[in-house]
């Protein structure tokens, strides 16, 4: 079993001042292999926390992020699977299916990873994989007015890539088990 985190859009100190305590008692060092952010950490701290949790850890740049080392994607490989992490800001329309799809093609991933819209999604396009983990502070968004704090785990065995998605939906904590296989 491989464990990936799929965060992001966390906007600390400025939109929020700390992830969900509930998201804090879950996400435990020693279980995720891979942090996979879709940027906008917007602060040291969250780059350092999630450095306890993983040995692995992957950041794009945000449209928020003042570190201009992070790069605007990032293409890595976990098992069987491409995997390839924007932030979303570059993609229009924003969260569009078949403008991500553009990207996922370019950038030749079996799974694409984006973020920017805040707002939780996952889906298979073409035989691909897409999620976007929403914001895991609910931090507040011109895309959506309703933000709803969320990430997600994937755990990647073979060709199976299972993700489970994490919302706080009026404080209480609400799990979703989704399944995806890789295409031939």
């Amino acid at each position: 079993m491989v464990l990936a985190l799929i965060i992001g859009d966390i906007h600390l100190p400025h939109r929020a001042a700390d992830l969900p305590a509930q998201f804090k008692q879950l996400l435990v060092p020693g279980k995720i292999q891979y942090v996979l952010c879709t940027g906008n950490l917007c602060s040291k701290e969250m780059m350092d926390y999630f450095k306890t949790l993983a040995s692995e850890v992957t950041v794009v740049r945000g449209d928020f992020d003042e570190n201009t080392s992070l790069p605007e994607e990032k293409v890595i490989n976990i098992g069987q699977f491409r995997v390839g992490l924007i932030h979303g800001h570059q993609v229009v329309p924003w969260g569009d299916p078949e403008a991500l799809a553009l990207v996922q093609r370019r950038m030749d991933v079996d799974i694409l990873v984006s973020g920017h819209t805040h707002v939780f999604k996952a889906y298979e396009y073409e035989d691909k994989i897409f999620i976007n983990p929403g914001s895991a502070t609910g931090a507040y968004s011109s895309f959506s007015s309703d933000t709803v704090p969320s990430f997600a785990l994937m755990d990647l065995q073979g060709s199976q890539a299972t993700t489970y998605v994490y919302q706080l939906q009026d404080g209480d904590l609400q799990i979703e088990k989704l399944e995806f296989s890789k295409g031939n």
